[in-house]
């Protein structure tokens, strides 16, 4: 085959299946409203199940229930009629899935539903199945064809539209739960995405590395603080521990004559107007750091700010340095 005729398959495959996925986006009704409303009333788990194709797709549905807030797990369906059905409770949901409605491997799971009263709601693309006509929800798939010559009817369109439909209950049953992008991290502390859901508050640095002192402080004992801490900058706080301004290189060199001969709250500059809270997202932090450097260096622009006080109540209860970001990955 051509490289002509693989792009000509291809975009037909995706286009069909595009096509599907519209249909059953317009089709949307009370019945989904209704699945939402039974998958974030239980009280136990969602058990998702299937055999097959919808057996693969059932799983990667759990996968992505539970990835977003949801207690899911997946049951395979033959299994479940040796065993594993004891692993399904009466405040659980069950979510299942077939083209046809007709698989006999869910006979068993449909029966233990009715018997324990457990709502199921069924994915099928027949109303009138067995699967179809036993659900408390009837998601119902399109009539649209498969993907591939009539004559193989390899499932492909169906799973896709599964799939899509498994996609759109996770997305809004994450909505109807007020779901944060905090607690998306607590359940992806890895990769990439896991570094940009970390917060302030879990990469700043407090206690004793935090470079502060009293605004009555001489710039010697500053300079010694500063130096020491190594993050090139020291807070300068009142009394009553708030912090009222910072002593960064350029203010040193503002005041180069007679620098010795001040206080720290001579040499500061108030404020500083940039500080952030340790709840904040890193990848939000690091937004302040860089804003306004696009404008002056192009794609290419590095933080016109590099290290910012977390501050609490007006107290200063850690320090973020732009190294931080990167070693986590936020970068």
């Amino acid at each position: 085959m051509s490289a002509f005729d693989a792009i000509a398959v291809g975009r037909r495959v995706l286009a069909a299946e595009g096509e599907a996925l519209r249909q059953m986006a317009d089709a949307l009704g009370a019945s989904f409203t209704k699945a939402v409303e039974t998958l974030f009333d239980a009280k136990g788990r969602i058990v998702c199940t299937g055999i097959g194709k919808s057996g693969h797709v059932a799983r990667k549905i759990a996968a992505t229930l539970a990835s977003t807030g949801s207690q899911a797990m997946f049951v395979h369906a033959t299994e479940a009629s040796h065993g594993d059905l004891g692993m399904i409770g009466g405040g659980d949901v069950i979510l299942a899935l077939s083209k046809t409605g007709e698989t006999r491997e869910l006979a068993d799971v449909i029966a233990y539903a009715k018997r324990f009263h457990i709502p199921l709601i069924a994915m099928t693309a027949v109303a009138g199945s067995a699967l179809g006509r036993a659900a408390d929800v009837l998601l119902l798939l399109p009539d649209a064809p498969e993907a591939c010559a009539p004559e193989l009817n390899a499932p492909t369109t169906s799973t896709t539209l599964q799939i899509g439909l498994g996609d759109a209950l996770a997305v809004a049953l994450l909505e109807r739960r007020g779901f944060k992008p905090q607690d998306f991290h607590v359940l992806h502390p890895g990769g990439k995405l896991g570094a940009m859901l970390r917060t302030v508050g879990d990469l700043m640095h407090g206690g004793e590395e935090l470079p502060l002192v009293a605004a009555d402080a001489p710039m010697r004992e500053a300079l010694l603080v500063m130096t020491g801490k190594r993050f090139g900058i020291v807070g300068v706080v009142d009394p009553a521990r708030r912090l009222v301004g910072a002593i960064s290189d350029g203010d040193l060199r503002r005041h180069i004559e007679g620098l010795l001969d001040h206080t720290a709250v001579e040499v500061m500059t108030p404020g500083p107007k940039k500080t952030v809270p340790p709840d904040m997202l890193a990848s939000e932090a690091l937004a302040i750091m860089t804003e306004g450097a696009a404008a002056d260096a192009g794609d290419t622009a590095l933080p016109r700010v590099t290290v910012l006080f977390v501050v609490e109540a007006d107290r200063p209860v850690g320090i973020l340095h732009v190294h931080d970001l990167l070693r986590a990955g936020v970068m």
